[in-house]
């Protein structure tokens, strides 16, 4: 037994360094978003299933809101990719350095306000059984993370503003 335990380490810790040489710190971002939007949508389930809530057409709206986040995750990448490829050539001068992709801001907010959307759920199914400060600490965190983004952005905070 203590060799099979043993062997499954050794594995996992196989497949963790094979991970990160390949992936990096971002490509671990990447893979923690995504299992924060699938453990979203397994505990709002959870809790409209508990609640009676549940419906098909309601579990195909939070399937298109998660595509809507992999679509706009893929926009700040290409943005970014432009971006580089732009600065880079001298073609255009910006008044922003892209010292910091876009890609990540989007990325650290989507996966705080997926754990968010989890933590709403989890108190669904358990409203006494969690810290009260937990919630505030990831609105926090995500709106500090929003403001870095209009920050860079020279945005005044007026969200009417589009492209």
């Amino acid at each position: 037994m203590e060799d099979n335990v043993l062997a499954a380490k050794v594995i996992l810790t196989g497949i963790i360094a094979a991970g990160s040489t390949v992936w990096g710190w971002f490509g671990w971002l990447v893979v923690l978003w995504g299992i924060c939007m699938a453990l979203d949508y397994l505990t709002g389930t959870l809790a409209a299933i508990k609640n009676g809530e549940w419906s098909s057409a309601t579990a195909r709206e939070g399937l298109w809101h998660k595509a809507g986040m992999i679509m706009i995750v893929g926009v700040a990448a290409l943005t970014d990719c432009a971006l580089t490829l732009v600065l880079r050539s001298g073609i255009a001068e910006f008044p922003f350095t892209h010292s910091v992709m876009l890609t990540v801001i989007v990325l650290c907010w989507y996966t705080l306000t997926e754990l968010g959307s989890m933590l709403e759920n989890a108190i669904s199914l358990s409203p006494n059984n969690a810290p009260v400060w937990l919630k505030k600490f990831l609105r926090v965190a995500a709106s500090k993370i929003n403001d870095a983004g209009e920050k860079i952005a020279g945005e005044d905070g007026d969200d009417e503003k589009q492209p």
